[in-house]
């Protein structure tokens, strides 16, 4: 220690020194100049949502137990897995991203819990074949944990075959320390950055999970069910118009469900969904010409240049069915807080 200090750290150091350690014991990251800074709030404790950005994913746990994982490096598409709900059940399947011998290895691209689309300006942003677009990871520009929430928040590009850009995105994963159940919000915002965008009219996507085995609706092992909030059930459910949806089955004996809902301010809410009964449970507006037998290019959806479009869902993993849950009474609950939020 220089002389001039008499053997004491001057005050300013003092604090330096204190606030670099707190980040390293807290896994936090501190930028300066233009870059962002990604700080944690009480991420530490085993109490809360802990958000930890790793080398190829991002861990999410909530009090102490892992809850998902946000998989953005070399990925035809960011998606998170496992999904898991009340009592630690796995919500989701676990194909393709292990190989249990009891799943069904079908659609290879139903990766857990994702968004995509099948046709945007005419390519595939939806399957995992030769010549198909890919949904590449640009930056974070937000990871934060906290007692009540925790946030991921990332920018994409939508990359097709021959390397042009055709659009990027902006979205916001936010879950809840909720006590009840497990509860997250996906916003989305679409951007026409580089030039006029077509979300085209087909049934290939949008906002999508891919359930545990159990719980679909049919199959060796399915014990399933579907319900909207049409009371409309089962294989009926699928193309129609609800402000939510819900499908619900056994896990490990115990009958859980994940509800999807459709957020008030969405473009074309109450959306259309794709929910099939071999487990696929996705929030689809695009696709109106095979949901609805309208003409050929009635679900076009044309984003200017320079604009975009924002879509919210939040999802609801529950014990039990849509009416032990109160699913219908957590959807206006929703619902009434985004009107509020929105004015």
């Amino acid at each position: 220690m220089p002389a001039n200090f008499n053997g004491r750290c001057p005050p300013r150091l003092v604090w330096v020194l204190l606030l670099t350690a707190l980040l390293a014991a807290t896994g936090c990251k501190s930028t300066t100049g233009s870059s962002t800074a990604f700080c944690c709030d009480d991420g530490s404790q085993a109490s809360g949502v802990k958000i930890t950005q790793q080398s190829n994913t991002v861990r999410v746990e909530i009090n102490g137990e892992l809850f998902t994982e946000y998989y953005y490096q070399d990925v035809p598409r960011p998606y998170f897995y496992p999904i898991i709900g009340p009592d630690s059940l796995p919500m989701t399947r676990n194909w393709p991203m292990k190989s249990p011998p009891d799943e069904q290895h079908d659609h290879p691209h139903h990766r857990s819990l994702w968004y995509g689309h099948g046709a945007v300006n005419g390519l595939d942003f939806w399957s995992e074949t030769n010549g198909i677009g890919k949904i590449v990871h640009e930056d974070f520009t937000e990871i934060k944990s906290g007692p009540k929430s925790g946030v991921i928040k990332s920018r994409d590009k939508w990359v097709g075959p021959d390397g042009t850009v055709v659009c990027t995105d902006e979205r916001t994963f936010r879950v809840y320390n909720h006590p009840g159940g497990r509860l997250f919000d996906f916003e989305i915002t679409l951007h026409a950055s580089n030039g006029k965008v077509t979300f085209d009219d087909t049934k290939e996507g949008s906002m999508a999970i891919r359930l545990a085995e159990t719980m679909r609706l049919k199959g060796a092992v399915g014990h399933g069910h579907i319900v909207n909030s049409q009371g409309v059930r089962d294989e009926d459910t699928w193309g129609k118009r609800a402000d939510w949806c819900d499908y619900y089955g056994p896990v490990d004996g115990k009958i859980v469900g994940v509800a999807i809902f459709d957020h008030p301010d969405n473009p074309r809410h109450p959306t259309t969904w794709h929910v099939r009964d071999y487990g696929l449970f996705a929030a689809n507006p695009f696709g109106l010409h095979e949901f609805e037998k309208r003409p050929a290019g009635a679900g076009d959806m044309v984003i200017p240049a320079g604009q975009s479009v924002t879509f919210k869902y939040r999802f609801y993993l529950h014990e039990g069915d849509e009416q032990q849950a109160r699913v219908a009474e957590m959807y206006q609950e929703y619902a009434k807080s985004s009107a509020t939020k929105s004015k």
